[in-house]
């Protein structure tokens, strides 16, 4: 598949784990420990001096660790997807019915009770800094929670297949500009996005199915080693995304 509708895809599935039960909900009590204020306190009609700037700053540290892991396991992705070329057509079918697996798991076929494991921090009584929070982010990425595994293992077996360690880290960058984005704007707009939080908490669901279905689809499409085919439908269907980087 292009590498273009591949990044788009990337990080369609970075938005959509932000979104997921795995990510959405856990964001406010980063956000209070990366400031080092309370929800009251970054809410406040007058907040106390520095907190907007410190909670945006600090998220950008956050977000650049978790990026950094991110963009290296796609190269590391892409390397090892290179010295199994021999192999790519048992690999394919394997990873096929893994993806499926994991999304009949989403969309509530059954389920895996690894994938509700969640790895949790303590947060200090203060907050540790730019380096506590770039660390933080180095956190998440191998362990926030299992269950954006899944999605994330789609995301490196696509990378995979790409030619060089760059197409596989950058492919991965996209997928954790899509994650890192909206938790950037939520940093920046926290009223806002408590909101937007109260009001989206009853579709966490459907998002978790919508995770499921587009799993499945993606393994079937590994399985049959169609993708490429459907990248060039897409490229003939929308343009644009052939411009895209």
């Amino acid at each position: 598949m292009s590498l273009d509708v591949n990044l788009a895809a990337a990080f369609a599935a970075g938005l959509l784990s932000f979104l997921s039960p795995c990510i959405l909900p856990l964001v406010p009590p980063y956000l209070t420990w990366l400031a080092g204020a309370s929800l009251a306190e970054m809410t406040a009609e007058t907040p106390p001096p520095g907190t907007a700037r410190r909670a945006v700053v600090r998220a950008l540290a956050f977000v650049l660790g978790f990026s950094t892991v991110f963009v290296a396991l796609g190269a590391s992705a892409s390397v090892i997807g290179q010295l199994l070329l021999d192999h790519v057509a048992i690999l394919s079918r394997i990873a096929g019915v893994v993806i499926v697996v994991f999304g009949l798991h989403f969309v509530g076929a059954f389920r895996i009770p690894l994938l509700y494991r969640e790895a949790r921090f303590a947060a200090a009584a203060k907050p540790v800094g730019l380096l506590g929070a770039f660390v933080l982010g180095l956190a998440f990425a191998f362990g926030w929670t299992p269950c954006v595994g899944p999605v994330l293992a789609s995301i490196l077996m696509v990378a995979g297949a790409e030619d060089t360690a760059a197409r596989g880290a950058l492919l991965l960058g996209g997928y954790a500009l899509g994650i890192g984005v909206p938790f950037l704007a939520a940093a920046a707009f926290v009223r806002p996005f408590l909101g937007f939080l109260a009001r989206f908490r009853r579709h966490l669901g459907v998002i978790e199915k919508v995770v499921g279905v587009l799993l499945i689809v993606t393994g079937v499409l590994i399985f049959t080693r169609t993708m490429a085919d459907v990248g060039g439908w897409l490229l003939e269907l929308v343009p644009a995304l052939g411009r895209i980087g």
